[in-house]
């Protein structure tokens, strides 16, 4: 601690900030305000959720909606419909992030619509595989795209995109304890570079559509390679393309003027993403078939070297850049879930618990740190990805479930934005039929995932529902005491 704070002891055991002038005596209104401040405006609400939707994947492989659609014409209808599907789940979270003004996300929204048993479920599954997994994976796209302009033409040793990516993590942790405002401008500068390598895409595109190149789109809606039963694959690949428009509902207490930002952020947001990806899409099949896209390794790779000369080995950079960003929206809102389970008893009591002057939630930002390492050094990622891919659209359909449970069973609950019922039940039968899709191409795999899902009502009961036994509160009390003191964290005011 500094010279002029210390901690003491609340009645519940907890260590309490105060403040103490330079002569050692203790100021008058001097227990010191610790919280979350409301620091997400608008443009940080829309860097959160653009920043962190568009990963790698648009640059590298945008081939699954082609591969399974069939054609250039209806790939392209695919992406469309994918960003009005994705809208509509977004507007339905838009409606929950306004009547249900906590931070949390998904398991905020469970946890209002069917109770803390179901909720708990969600928080277990994301801690022990799915989050972890999900930003190694990411992680290790930065690690392989920022190291490959020094190693060109050569492969990367596998030991040195890990070594890169434990520092891409660890870097984006330390932005994340260190400053929610840095840690929000740094975001909005990451997706202003994303948005200009797209641009860098669409636009020489798009000279070279209005210059006749249209051979690529004859015949676009050339239905004879066109099989209603990859339609379902090609949506999946879709949904999942546009996956990350409900991050900004996880930070909803620190977003300014909630009732107004957060449906205006995810509407613009959506606007852009969808806008970009039928763009970039558009501008590659300017210079590519369908079999050349099929075929690359690296869409965006293949593009700038026809088109863009030496400069397309800049491409790389703007990918781990890309993937940077996504990784640090990410780590910002999860952080925010954990601090919210804590502070319903759901987690160890110190991941609620703010440091005394930075005002972030350090703890919860460094639970996720360690068990990524582990995952990146020693786990079998892809497989555990494959295990719980499904997971993800199961509980999202949950929650606009609940969005739907909640019109009935909470009508006078304030709604300062409501959408048409018809949004949330489309998008609710779209996230189900992608559970059953799942179910159908890969019983084995998703069994397995719901299996580990399933632990977490053993674990709900063990160490939730049921009293502790002494000995353990004593040991949690003991950690939660030694935690906040190496971290300089108190318990945020309410």
């Amino acid at each position: 601690m500094n010279r002029s704070s210390a901690t003491n002891e609340d009645g519940n055991g907890a260590l309490k900030c105060q403040k103490f002038s330079p002569e050692g005596k203790l100021q008058e209104g001097s227990n010191k305000k610790v919280e979350l401040g409301k620091k997400v405006t608008l443009l940080r609400g829309i860097s959160i959720i653009v920043g962190t939707i568009i990963g790698a994947g648009i640059f590298i492989s945008p081939k699954g909606i082609l591969k399974h659609s069939g054609s250039v014409g209806m790939s392209l209808v695919v992406w469309i419909a994918c960003g009005v599907l994705s809208l509509f789940g977004a507007l339905s979270y838009a409606e929950l992030g306004t009547c249900i003004k906590k931070s949390g996300g998904h398991y905020t929204y469970i946890m209002e619509a069917f109770g803390p048993q179901v909720a708990f479920i969600r928080l277990w599954a994301d801690l022990i595989a799915i989050r972890p997994a999900a930003m190694a994976v990411i992680s290790l796209a930065f690690g392989q795209y920022i190291l490959e302009p020094l190693f060109m033409p050569c492969s990367i040793p596998p030991m040195a995109v890990k070594l890169a990516t434990a520092i891409g993590i660890t870097s984006v942790v330390y932005l994340n304890s260190m400053s929610v405002t840095w840690t929000a401008r740094i975001q909005i500068i990451l997706t202003i570079s994303k948005l200009v390598a797209i641009a860098t895409i669409i636009i020489p595109g798009m000279y070279q559509l209005f210059k006749g190149n249209t051979k690529n789109f004859e015949n676009a809606f050339e239905l004879s390679n066109v099989q209603l039963s990859g339609m379902p694959l090609a949506f999946y690949s879709g949904m999942y393309a546009y996956a990350g428009w409900f991050y900004l509902n996880f930070v909803t207490e620190e977003v300014d003027n909630p009732e107004k930002t957060v449906p205006l952020a995810i509407c613009i947001s959506m606007a852009i993403v969808t806008f970009c990806y039928v763009l970039t899409n558009v501008a590659y099949y300017t210079v590519m078939s369908a079999e050349e896209l099929l075929a690359s390794d690296a869409v965006a790779v293949t593009f700038a070297e026809r088109l863009l000369g030496n400069f397309s080995i800049a491409v790389p950079v703007f990918v781990a850049l890309s993937c940077f960003g996504s990784m640090n929206g990410g780590h910002f809102a999860l952080s925010r879930m954990f601090y919210v389970a804590s502070r319903e008893g759901h987690l160890p009591e110190v991941l609620s618990m703010i440091h005394v002057r930075r005002h972030t939630p350090l703890a919860a930002v460094l639970i996720l740190y360690p068990m990524t390492l582990l995952q990146l050094f020693v786990g079998d990622i892809y497989s555990l990805l494959n295990f719980m891919s499904f997971l993800r659209w199961l509980f999202i359909g949950v929650v606009v479930l609940g969005l739907i449970y909640l019109r009935f069973t909470k009508p006078d609950l304030p709604r300062p934005f409501k959408v048409p019922l018809f949004i949330p039940v489309v998008f609710c039968l779209t996230c189900f039929f992608m559970v059953f899709l799942s179910l159908y191409s890969d019983p084995f795999n998703t069994g397995i995932g719901f299996v580990m899902s399933l632990t977490g009502i053993p674990a709900y009961y063990i160490f939730i529902y049921f009293s502790r036994p002494k000995w353990l509160q004593k040991a949690l009390d003991s950690f939660n005491r030694t935690v906040q003191i190496i971290l300089e964290v108190v318990p945020a005011d309410q």
